[in-house]
């Protein structure tokens, strides 16, 4: 595994998927998590995937600055999970940060890794148009960045009901 990106719906497999391949790629991992605890229930969820890991996995909380994270990393003999790009690309828009230069920074960023790196992302364009107008422009964005990574990474998966199918790779 040098780069793959897992797509997939809501709790479809990804999280597990992404990690299964990068337990496979390396004894050493690093899991970059962008998630924030805002509420109860997002801080049981975040529990309930560090209880998913044992201790080979190092954690490092990248909300906002995974770019400069990955480029830290980019020499790291660990391979790194990036979980997930829909948290990330939420709290850039809601930080009023500039998602295309962040989006070509990621791009970037993946094509230097010299450690395999897998990054999860949601795919939201599968469903009901959003009713309001942040909930468009966040799907739109989110369709774009799953483009933009997908074009960099060598290896794209889906993941429905748990079962991956190979889109790219």
């Amino acid at each position: 595994m040098k780069s793959t990106l897992v797509l997939g719906g809501a709790r479809s497999g990804k999280s597990r998927r992404a990690q299964a391949l990068v337990e496979a790629a390396a004894a050493q991992r690093i899991y970059l998590a962008t998630a924030q605890a805002f509420d109860e229930e997002m801080r049981e969820r975040i529990a309930r995937h560090q209880g998913e890991r044992d201790g080979s996995w190092q954690t490092v909380d990248t909300p906002l600055e995974l770019v400069s994270t990955l480029q830290d990393l980019k020499d790291s003999q660990r391979a790194v999970l990036v979980d997930c790009l829909t948290l990330w690309l939420s709290n850039l828009m809601l930080g009023g940060r500039d998602v295309a230069a962040e989006t070509a920074g990621l791009c970037a960023a993946i094509g230097e890794m010299k450690t395999p790196v897998c990054l999860v992302s949601n795919e939201v364009g599968m469903g009901l148009v959003p009713e309001t107008p942040l909930g468009r422009a966040f799907r739109d964005e989110q369709g774009r960045l799953n483009q933009r990574v997908a074009e960099v990474v060598d290896r794209v998966e889906f993941v429905a009901a748990g079962l991956p199918l190979v889109l790219k790779g």
